[in-house]
C-alpha cells in the first residue's frame, strides 16, 4: 500500500514550510472579511500561520496578509487575529 503524503504549507511570518495540521489558517471570506479558520474548511482565499504571536508580528512588518489576499489589510485586523489566536491557543 502507498503511503500518503503529509501536505505542507509555508508560515507566511517566518516562511517556514510545516504539516499543514500545525499551522492555523487564515482567510479573507467571499464577503471581505479577514478572520482565523480553526476548521480549515471555510470557503475563501487561504493563508497560513504558526500559533506563534510572533509570526503574526512578523507578518503583519511585512504585510504579509495584503499580499496573500491581493487586498489591504488595517493594523486593526492584525490585532483582532492576534486575539483570536490567543483564544486558539489559550
Amino acid at each position: 500500500m502507498a503511503v500518503k503524503k503529509t501536505p505542507m504549507r509555508m508560515c507566511i511570518g517566518c516562511r517556514e514550510m510545516m504539516p499543514k495540521a500545525q499551522l492555523v489558517r487564515a482567510v479573507r471570506t467571499p464577503e471581505g472579511e479577514i478572520l482565523l479558520d480553526t476548521t480549515g474548511k471555510k470557503n475563501g482565499r487561504g493563508a497560513y500561520l504558526c500559533h506563534k504571536e510572533e509570526c503574526l508580528r512578523k507578518a503583519a512588518k511585512q504585510n504579509a496578509l495584503a499580499h496573500a489576499f491581493g487586498v489591504p489589510v488595517e493594523a486593526e485586523i492584525y490585532d483582532r487575529l492576534s486575539e483570536e489566536l490567543k483564544k486558539i491557543d489559550g
